[in-house]
């Protein structure tokens, strides 16, 4: 038997004031609906996806699902005048051999592959699941007058959120139910089941992170999530790596030390064909036509260039009000127009093979940090950036993305703050592993994370040091 995910888009946009219903916002180089359908599509326990959208908007749907190739997207329908009745609707087009159905809100785009995992799995025990999280504010009950008449106790509120999941015939059941009732009132498909008393439903306690987008606000909260939230690497596999480099042409800006060292040094252990370029070697990336030549030179010999990385960068410890002048316009330069200097050149390269563009942040692009600020700004404008130019080359599928590790051993760090404890540094080498494993995924416009706690994983980066 079969599980399908019902994925309900049949928003307007009221809310949101907005032209555009919300589930068609871009965050992170794609539309919200987009990176909610994705998440369903590569789970290996969904086996379909259908789709119940505004009518007003099917034809803008079946194109993107169209260009993104979906092939678990089995159904597009026009949706209701509310959501029960779009819900209805997405339940009597499941096919005979579907057993199991989870619905979710279009934008909901945070819903976690475990959580899907753990719904489906618990549905062989429970006909009727929901997924919630506790309240932290304290709820009161007012009546008509304004006045409070209850405080329950928050201990046993939750907040609701999708996916809700339910075998098949129950959750049809509960729809012939309210069909045959003239019941059009339910906010989700959980109330129909307790509107008819048809089963208990168990409660799964699950994420913050799994917000729903409805007011403007929300893009702001979702498009830091997506620079925050960690982009999970743990599942790639060392041959899957391997596979992504193998044979690949690869050029790094920076490349002679650190991390950009280690890199390059992994990519020869792994096939590819690798080059590095600094200014020891007569190319600075603050000069656009050293950039240009470097890339152009790489093509002359490989015919094709599948990724790009850029990790030079300088860091100078000083307070501003004593800051050299040179120094500050050297940071800024490096750090960031330099930057954009390499992403300008290799988006003509990077279009003909659909390749990865990489860059690196710093964990100050949080926060500004005393005493290295232009550092810390130089990082954060590259971040947004990278957001923006993931948009705007996104039609040519190429993976713009930026990595973000926590304090490393490297010559940089080192120059600057003195010697330090290595155990409670990143190793360069691991980041040059999780820097590797971006380039086996379809990323696009993410912040991606690599933390100390995540170098348990290095032992696999052994398999190359061979």
């Amino acid at each position: 038997m079969k599980t399908y995910a019902i994925i309900l888009a049949g928003g307007s946009g009221i809310r949101f004031n907005s032209e555009i219903p919300k589930q068609f916002v871009k965050i992170a180089g794609k539309l919200i609906i987009e990176h909610t359908i994705e998440v369903f599509e590569k789970h290996p326990l969904i086996n379909g996806i259908i789709i119940v959208i505004n009518p007003e908007y099917y034809n803008r749907l079946e194109e993107i699902v169209q260009n993104n190739a979906y092939r678990k997207v089995k159904k597009i329908l026009n949706g209701g005048e509310n959501r029960q009745e779009s819900s209805k609707i997405g339940v009597f087009a499941c096919d005979e051999d579907v057993d199991k159905v989870l619905f979710h809100d279009a934008v909901r785009p945070f819903v976690s592959e475990g959580t899907i995992t753990n719904i489906i799995s618990l549905l062989d025990k429970y006909p009727a699941i929901d997924v919630a999280i506790p309240v932290s504010d304290t709820i009161i009950k007012i009546n008509k007058e304004k006045f409070i008449e209850d405080i329950p106790d928050r201990k046993c509120i939750y907040r609701g959120q999708t996916p809700q999941g339910f075998s098949l015939k129950l959750i049809k059941k509960a729809h012939e139910l309210a069909l045959n009732d003239n019941y059009i009132r339910a906010p989700d498909d959980c109330s129909l089941i307790l509107k008819y008393n048809l089963s208990k439903i168990f409660v799964i306690e699950d994420s913050e992170f799994n917000i729903k987008i409805t007011y403007p606000l929300d893009i702001h909260i979702a498009d830091k999530i997506f620079q925050v939230h960690k982009i999970n690497l743990g599942s790639i596999a060392p041959s899957d790596v391997l596979e992504s480099v193998k044979n690949k042409v690869i050029v790094i800006f920076g490349g002679n030390s650190g991390i950009g060292l280690e890199i390059f040094n992994l990519c020869r252990k792994m096939n590819a064909d690798v080059y590095q370029f600094s200014r020891s070697n007569g190319v600075d990336i603050r000069n656009y036509s050293d950039v240009s030549e470097a890339l152009t030179k790489v093509y002359k010999m490989h015919k094709k260039i599948d990724c790009i990385i850029c990790s030079a960068g300088i860091l100078k410890l000083n307070f501003i009000e004593t800051a050299d002048i040179d120094e500050i316009k050297d940071q800024i330069d490096v750090n960031f127009l330099g930057n954009i200097l390499v992403a300008k050149a290799s988006i003509p390269y990077l279009k003909q093979t659909k390749g990865h563009l990489l860059f690196f942040a710093s964990s100050s692009y949080t926060r500004g940090r005393s005493g290295y600020t232009p550092y810390s700004a130089s990082k954060a404008a590259l971040v947004n950036f990278v957001q923006g130019l993931s948009d705007e080359v996104s039609q040519y599928s190429i993976k713009v993305n930026v990595v973000n590790p926590e304090r490393t051993d490297t010559p940089l760090r080192r120059n600057n703050f003195g010697k330090e404890d290595k155990s409670i540094l990143l190793s360069p080498q691991y980041v040059a592993y999780a820097t590797m494993k971006i380039l086996a995924t379809d990323i696009n416009g993410a912040v991606i994370e690599v933390r100390k706690q995540d170098e348990k994983e290095f032992g696999a980066q052994e398999t190359f040091n061979k």
